[in-house]
Parts: structure tokens; sequence; C-alpha cells
């Protein structure tokens, strides 16, 4: 332990050296430059005591988020400061070795200055980026619409409304209000069925108690349906019993069905329109190790002809590729979540990165893959980082065709 602090300080201590440089190269004004160690020193400060005494049986995510957001926005965006920097370092060290120049410090004060004008106008960029995430960005909902073609849909069903949402983490939120936009946006679509696709707290039931009044406002002529995420059965915090974290889970699933949800767990439910019907699908969650594997799709497909049309809730999208696709019940449409698109890169129109595409190649969006399709939602909420990035809020509307 002592080890690895002595490692960070040292990476935090080889940061500051050069970012006082820059600082130096463009001010010589002293109250700037305490100024900037004050702020430094109370940062580390808070940090290091965060850090410390964050322990796994904390069942709040509050620790957590001061953390992340610490770092993100005050110790990550110097990376680019030090980045432009070695820059100059590099070139006036190769310089010197090679014999094109006699001193090391030729042309230093100009171009110094300029790379210590661009590093540190892009971590200040970076900075603002994260404040304004979390600020504004997690209240950011859109709404996205996706038609979806089945070859054996209904003629009752014809331009039949979903709306999906997925990992609300109400745990990160305090003040349910700020999210009454998000649940207007959603009754504004006048859906026929609402489906909530998992991970509605970030670590115990309680967390959603607030948010059960706000959630029960969500209107649908056919109903809500839910299911289970990896974060809603409570294995990221330490226990006194199994017994309590039973009753953890129920008592989630309680407050979820108070709010109006149906929670399916490895089960269908009907919906019928003038004697046609359409098969709901939720599985509990089933992840690559160590997330759990609880799902399990055949429970779910008892007495479902196989001529149906289905759609499938499971939580994480990896179960698409490893289960669903191969399965031969010829589910058409699975529903995910899971991957919050990292709530950071870039999510345009023709161009879409975030850094979660390393480990999720699905991580957004429709995918099809061997006739069968998969749409993976952005989520409703937040996770670690407060903020939003680049990566907005989803609200999904699919209109089935």
């Amino acid at each position: 332990m002592q080890k690895n602090f002595l490692i960070i300080a040292g990476i935090f201590l080889f940061l500051e050296v050069y970012i006082y440089q820059a600082i130096r190269t463009l001010t010589d004004n002293s109250w700037i430059k305490i100024g900037y160690w004050v702020l430094s020193l109370a940062v580390y400060g808070i940090f290091a005591y965060e850090v410390t005494h964050f322990q796994r049986s904390d069942r709040s995510t509050v620790r957590a988020q001061i953390m992340i957001s610490l770092f993100l926005i005050f110790i990550l965006p110097k990376i680019f400061v030090v980045l432009f920097l070695l820059i100059d370092d590099i070139i006036r060290t190769g310089g010197y070795l090679i014999g094109f120049a006699k001193s090391s410090e030729n042309f230093f004060p100009e171009r110094r200055k300029f790379l210590s004008i661009v590093g540190l106008g892009m971590g200040g960029v970076l900075s603002a980026l994260f404040i304004d995430g979390i600020t504004f960005g997690k209240y950011r909902h859109t709404v996205r619409r996706v038609r979806v073609k089945f070859n054996n849909l209904p003629k009752s069903f014809k331009g039949y409304k979903i709306i999906q949402i997925s990992d609300v983490h109400s745990g990160s939120f305090s003040d349910p209000s700020k999210l009454q936009h998000a649940i207007d946006l959603i009754n504004e679509q006048k859906p026929d069925l609402v489906l909530f696709t998992g991970d509605m707290v970030n670590n115990v039931a309680d967390e959603f108690k607030p948010f059960i009044p706000l959630f029960s406002k969500i209107e649908a002529k056919d109903g809500k349906f839910a299911v289970l995420g990896n974060h809603d059965y409570g294995d990221y915090v330490s226990w006194e019993s199994p017994a309590a974290k039973k009753e953890n889970l129920d008592t989630l699933i309680g407050y979820e069905k108070q709010a109006g949800f149906d929670m399916l767990r490895n089960e269908h439910r009907i919906i019928e329109k003038n004697g046609e019907k359409i098969y709901i699908l939720g599985v509990e969650n089933w992840g690559l190790k160590p997330f759990p594997q609880f799902g399990r799709i055949d429970d779910a497909l008892k007495n479902v002809p196989e001529s149906a049309t289905k759609i499938l809730m499971s939580h994480d999208p990896t179960h698409f590729d490893y289960v669903v696709k191969k399965h031969p019940s010829n589910i058409h449409l699975t529903l995910s979540g899971h991957t919050h698109g990292m709530q950071f890169g870039l999510d345009l129109k023709n161009v879409k990165w975030s850094p979660v595409q390393y480990k999720y190649p699905k991580w957004a969006d429709l995918y099809e893959s061997e006739g069968k399709l998969l749409y993976v939602n952005r989520g409703f909420g937040v996770l670690g980082y407060p903020g939003r990035v680049g990566v907005l809020p989803e609200i999904t509307l699919f209109e089935l065709s």
C-alpha cells in the first residue's frame, strides 16, 4: 500500500513540475503561482482523503463520484499540458544529441511559450467539458427514434410504439425533480409500451425510493415492464448475510412495482390486440464474468409459439453475441443497455467513438448479426463520473413496422 502511494505521489509530482514550468513560462505574477499551488494542494488533499476513506462497504456513491470528478476535472487535463511540453523537451534533447544544436535552449522561449499556451488551453477545454457534463450534460435527455421491421409482425401492431429506457442509476441523482423533464419527454411520445432494461440503482434499493413518485408518472397504454441489471443485485457492497442481500433485491423489485413496473425474471408477457399477439421476453442479467449469468432464455420462452413476434429485454449486450443470436428460437429484436456509451465520446450522425467500444464492440444504436437485431441504449442516468460529455442520456422510441 505504501509503495503504491509513493508511486502515485511521484507521478503527481512529475505532472506538477511540468505544469508549473508552463505557468512560469507564461506569467511572472506571484499571486497566480501561489493561487495555483493552493488550489492544487487542496485538490490533492481532498482526493487523497476520499481515496484513503473509500471502502467497498460504503453504500453511497458520493465518495466515488467525488474521486472520479476531481481526477477528470483537475488531474487528467494536466496530462495534455505535460504531453505538449514533452514534445518540446524531446525536440531539444534530440537536437542536442545529434549535434544540430549547440545548446538545448535554442529557440526555447518562443516554442516553449507556444506549446504551454496550447497545452494549457486544451487542458482547460477538457476541464470545462467535464464540468459542463456534471452540471448540464447528464440532464440533456434526447429521444432517439428507431423504426424496426418484423417479417412476422401482426397487422394490429403496425405503428406500435415502444419506449426503452435503461440504466437509471437513481443513486447518482440527489433531486428527483431535476429528472421531471425526462419523464415528460417519455409521456409526450404517447407510448403503447415502456420497457426498462436494468440498473435502476447503483448499489441498494433505497436509492430508488425517492424516485418512486416520479417514475410512477410514466404512462403507457399496455404497461411498463422491467428486468434486472448487474447493479440491481447489490453485488458491489458488503452485506451482513446472504439473507440481507436477498431482502435488498426483493425490496427493489417491490419499489419498482410501486412505480408501475412489472419485473420479468426469465419469463414473458403477452401483448394482445384484436386477437393478435406479440411476446415480450425478459431475462435476468447475463454478462461475461465476473458479471452474473442468471439469464435463462429457455425459461422465458416456455409456451411461446416459435413463429411469434418476440422482443427480448436483456441488460448486457454481450448476451446477444454469446447466446441470443445463436439461439434457435429466432428472437428478432433484443434490447440492452449497460455500456452508457461510457458517458464520454463523439456521438454524431456519421461519427461515433467512445473508449467503451474497445470492450463492447456493440455499444450504442442498432446492430444486425445473423439476421437478428440488437439495440444498445446509451442509458438514462450516470455512474461513477456524475456527468456526460458527448454521449447524451437516451430515451429510445421504437416504431414497429
